[in-house]
C-alpha cells in the first residue's frame, strides 16, 4: 500500500503543471521542492521527546499544501485547525493535538490569543521572514514512512459536542485519493478544483490527494464561493471537483446563465448533498455528480451507485449492518407504500455498524473513551441512522445523536427533515430535539421559507398529507429561521438550535397535538415572543 511520501516522491521530476493559486502556478516538480523546504522548517521546529505535531491555521492557500508534503517527508503531523472556532474552541484543540507550534496568517492570528503556546512558536505567513524561514532548505533525509502512520490530525465537525481529533494515517488519505483517481479515469491532463477548507476531511481525501494520486493540476481557492464557482471551473480549466454538504445548493441558488453547460467540469464528487441538488446540478452543468456517504473517521463508507433507488447512499458493503444500539440485534427490512415512502421507519432504523472491524477508523488522539464508544463489542458503531430495503440499499436517517426519544419510542429525524423539506416553501429545515417538561424529548423544527412564512394551517394539511410521517412525528413546534447556524464545512449546527430551544427572536408555531393545528407560539402561552 503506498503511502503520501511515496505519491509526492513520484512527482519530483514531472515538469507538469501541480498546483494553481490565483495568478500563480507550481510543476508538480517544484511543489516537491517546496515541500522538501518546508520539510527542513517543520524539522527545525520539532522539540524533543514531545510529539511532533504542528498545527496550520491558514485558509487554502499554497503554504498549506507544502506544509502538508513538507510533513509527509520528515515525519510530523499536520494538525488542521479550524479558521472558524472561536480563541476559547481553538486553545482546546491547540492543547489536546499536542501542537509543538502553529503556522498561520494575519487574518486569523488573533485567535490564537488563549493558546499557550509560546509566541515564538507561531509563525506567520505574512510575516517578512517567512520566504527566509520557508525556502533555506536543502536537500533532505527523508523519514521512511508506513501506511500505518500517522499524517494529519483532523477534527470533526463538532455538529453534536467539542470537535474529536480524528487519527489520519497515510493510508488513509493516499487509499482514497488511488481510488477516486482510478475511479473516475483522471490523469495529468486534468486539474482538481479544491474548494472546501483543507482542515477537513473531504477536501485532504476527496480533494488533495486526489490530485497528487492522479498527477493532475490541484486548483486551490482560498475560500468557498458560490458566486466564483463556475468561473473559477472555466479560469483553472478543472474537470474534477469535491464538495461536502451544501456547496451544491449554494450554487444552484446563483441565477442561471445561458452558458452554464459551457464549461470543462466532467465529475464532480463529494457527500451529504440532497438528492435534487445532485441531479440538478449535473443537468445544469453538464457533469456526472457522485454523492458517496463516509466520514472523517472512515469506519463505514458506502459508495454511490447509478442504479440505486431515489432517496438511497447505495449498497451496503459486505460486513456493515443496520444494529439496534441498545441490543446490537439486526434491525428488520423497511417496506414501503407505493409511492416509495417507508412505512415502517421507526422499527426499520438502526445504526450502521461495521461489524468486521474498525475499517479505516485509527481512533481519536487524547480521547480513548470516544475511541472505545466507537468500538464497542470490536465492531464499528458510527452513530449514523439508517434502514434498508429488501434488494440492501441503505437510507439515511440522521445521526444517532439526532435520535429522539418520544413517548417511549425512538424517532430518526431524517425522515421528518425529507417530509419537511418536500414543502414546496421550504428551502431548507432541520429538526432536533428539546427536552420535554415531563420525560423524554419534545421534536421541534427549524424551517428556512422560501418567501415569507407558510400558513400555519396550509402547513398542518401539508403534514397531514404525507403518508410517511406519523402523528407522533410531527413536530412540537416549528420555527420560522432566517438562515440555519452552519460549520466551515456546511453542516448544520444543530446543538445551537436545541440550545436557544424557544428563547429565540424566530417566531415560533407550537402544536398541542391531536387536531389542533400549529399556532404562534405566543398565543399558546409559550416562552418564545411570536415576531
Amino acid at each position: 500500500m503506498q503511502t503520501v511520501t511515496d505519491l509526492l516522491l513520484a512527482r519530483a521530476d514531472d515538469e507538469r503543471p501541480g498546483l494553481r493559486f490565483e495568478g500563480c502556478e507550481w510543476s508538480w516538480a517544484q511543489v516537491v521542492r517546496a515541500s522538501t523546504e518546508h520539510a527542513a522548517l517543520l524539522r527545525d521546529l520539532r522539540s524533543p521527546g514531545r510529539p511532533f505535531h504542528v498545527g496550520l491555521l491558514l485558509d487554502n492557500v499554497p503554504e498549506f499544501a507544502f506544509l502538508l508534503g513538507g510533513a509527509s517527508l520528515c515525519g510530523a503531523v499536520v494538525v488542521g485547525l479550524n479558521t472558524s472556532r472561536s480563541p476559547a474552541g481553538l486553545a482546546r484543540d491547540v492543547a489536546l493535538s499536542d501542537c509543538q507550534a502553529v503556522i498561520t496568517e494575519s487574518a486569523h492570528a488573533d485567535l490564537l490569543r488563549h493558546t499557550e503556546i509560546a509566541t515564538d512558536r507561531v509563525l506567520s505567513i505574512d510575516d517578512p521572514s517567512w520566504p527566509d524561514l520557508s525556502t533555506r532548505g536543502g536537500d533532505l533525509d527523508v523519514a521512511p514512512a508506513k501506511p500505518d502512520d500517522l499524517l494529519m490530525l483532523i477534527f470533526t465537525s463538532g455538529t453534536s459536542g467539542e470537535p474529536k481529533a480524528v487519527r489520519c494515517t497515510h493510508a488513509k488519505i493516499a487509499g482514497p485519493g488511488i481510488m477516486l483517481a482510478r475511479r473516475f479515469g483522471l490523469s495529468a491532463e486534468d486539474t482538481a478544483y479544491l474548494s472546501m477548507p483543507l482542515f477537513h476531511s473531504n477536501a485532504i481525501m476527496a480533494g488533495w490527494s486526489v490530485g497528487l494520486a492522479a498527477g493532475a493540476a490541484v486548483a486551490l481557492r482560498r475560500r468557498f464561493s458560490a458566486s466564483a464557482f463556475i468561473d473559477d471551473i472555466r479560469r483553472f480549466g478543472a474537470t474534477y471537483a469535491n464538495y461536502v454538504g451544501k456547496p451544491l445548493s449554494y450554487v444552484m441558488a446563483t441565477p442561471p446563465r445561458a452558458d452554464d453547460r459551457d464549461n470543462p467540469l466532467r465529475v464532480v464528487y463529494g457527500n451529504e448533498g440532497s438528492g435534487p441538488d445532485v441531479s440538478g446540478f449535473g443537468e445544469r452543468f453538464d457533469c456526472t455528480v457522485v454523492d458517496g456517504f463516509g466520514s472523517t473517521e472512515g469506519g463505514v463508507a458506502i459508495s454511490s451507485d447509478p442504479h440505486r433507488p431515489p432517496g438511497s447512499l447505495g449498497l451496503l458493503p459486505d460486513g456493515v449492518s443496520i444494529l439496534d444500539p441498545e441490543t446490537a440485534e439486526p434491525r428488520p427490512v423497511a417496506r414501503f407504500d407505493a409511492d416509495g415512502r417507508p412505512v415502517n421507519a421507526d422499527e426499520a432504523t438502526g445504526e450502521l455498524v461495521n461489524t468486521a472491524g474498525a475499517g479505516q477508523f485509527a481512533g481519536y488522539y487524547g480521547d480513548p473513551e470516544a475511541t472505545e464508544q466507537r468500538m464497542r463489542g470490536g465492531m464499528y458503531w458510527s452513530g449514523d441512522l439508517a434502514y434498508r430495503d429488501a434488494n440492501g440499499y441503505c437510507y439515511f436517517a440522521g445521526r444517532s445523536s439526532d435520535w429522539l426519544r418520544v413517548d417511549g419510542e425512538n424517532l430518526g429525524t431524517g425522515p421528518i427533515e425529507r417530509v419537511l423539506n418536500r414543502h414546496p416553501d421550504v428551502v431548507e429545515a432541520a429538526v432536533y430535539a428539546i427536552p420535554d417538561p415531563a420525560v423524554g424529548d419534545q421534536i421541534m423544527a427549524a424551517i428556512v421559507p422560501r418567501d415569507g412564512a407558510p400558513d400555519p394551517r396550509a402547513f398542518e394539511e401539508f403534514l397531514d398529507s404525507q403518508p410517511d410521517l406519523a402523528r407522533k412525528q410531527y413536530p412540537r413546534f416549528v420555527r420560522i429561521a432566517r438562515s440555519l447556524p452552519r460549520t466551515p464545512t456546511h453542516k448544520v449546527r444543530k446543538r445551537d438550535l436545541a440550545a436557544e430551544a424557544l428563547n429565540c427572536e424566530d417566531t415560533i408555531w407550537t402544536r398541542a397535538g391531536g387536531d389542533s393545528g400549529y399556532r404562534l407560539a405566543a398565543e399558546a402561552g409559550g416562552s418564545a415572543a411570536a415576531r
